[in-house]
């Protein structure tokens, strides 16, 4: 993604200030962190998710669900959100990774296996994602 100019610009040491090393390593470096460790994987309060490293608005709660897969999961995106979606065949494997639109931080990977009338699975690592209540 580094061909692309995303909205928000900031060096490598500046997201390394504004960002724990675990959440670098997620946004910066398309890292995931452990299965069942996040903040966001049980958690069920009304509100809007957002990227942590810039805040654009990119789910809500209404939009998450229980897929047992370890990371929080969502059945669409916020239409503002813009979510980019890009081929990943890293880890031999053939994906779909999304990033924010607005900082190119990586969020996780999409997935066609949800249980929704979407028949979609946002796989979201909890470090890529703030949380505001509403």
């Amino acid at each position: 993604m580094s061909d692309i100019k995303f909205p928000v610009q900031k060096s490598d040491e500046e997201w390394k200030q504004m960002l724990s090393p675990l959440e670098y390593e997620v946004l910066r470096n398309s890292g995931t962190e452990r299965p069942f460790s996040g903040v966001y994987y049980e958690f069920n309060e009304k509100g809007i998710y957002l990227c942590k490293g810039c805040g654009t608005e990119l789910f809500t709660d209404e939009m998450k669900f229980d897929a047992h897969c370890g990371w929080p999961s969502f059945d669409s995106e916020l239409p503002t959100a813009k979510i980019i979606k890009k081929v990943d065949k890293s880890h031999g494997m053939i994906r779909t990774e999304i990033c924010c639109s607005n900082c190119g931080g990586h969020l996780g990977h999409l997935f066609n296996d949800g249980p929704t009338s979407t028949g979609e699975r946002y796989c979201v690592n909890s470090v890529s994602l703030d949380f505001k209540s509403v």
